[in-house]
């Protein structure tokens, strides 16, 4: 199976009954990285980061724009159209690229991500700890 943003990101955001350390084995390999808006995460800061997001997040719609495989190679530019649990709500845009690893799991994304809707606090909501 390869996974896909849409997958891995609802499994996050949307399906919190599953334990996150499952969600993540399922569709990030064991030392994976990423780098959002020029910053580097291990697998660790990333876990850190999804953490946070689920205490964030209500709900969130993933709509992906653009989705393209070659191989080992991912691409895609989706939305996310995040409720958080105060209510309020932000859309993000992420232009991501990344490589897989042989079971079909992100192994690395690179991404930068522009805000179109939300609080100057929200910014950074893509890489929040």
């Amino acid at each position: 199976m390869q996974t896909d943003i849409r997958s891995a990101l609802d499994e996050i955001l949307n399906q919190q009954q599953l334990a996150l350390e499952d969600v993540l084995d399922r569709h990030f390999s064991p030392d994976y990285r990423q780098r959002t808006n020029g910053h580097w995460d291990d697998r660790e800061a990333f876990t850190r980061h999804a953490r946070k997001l689920r205490e964030v997040v209500a709900s969130a719609h993933i709509e992906v724009l653009d989705e393209l495989r070659d191989g080992n190679r991912y691409a895609d530019r989706h939305r996310v159209h995040v409720t958080k649990r105060d209510g309020t709500q932000v859309v993000q845009e992420v232009y991501l690229f990344a490589e897989l690893d042989a079971e079909g799991r992100f192994a690395c994304i690179e991404e930068t991500t522009l805000m179109l809707e939300g609080a100057e606090s929200d910014r950074e909501i893509g890489s929040m700890k």
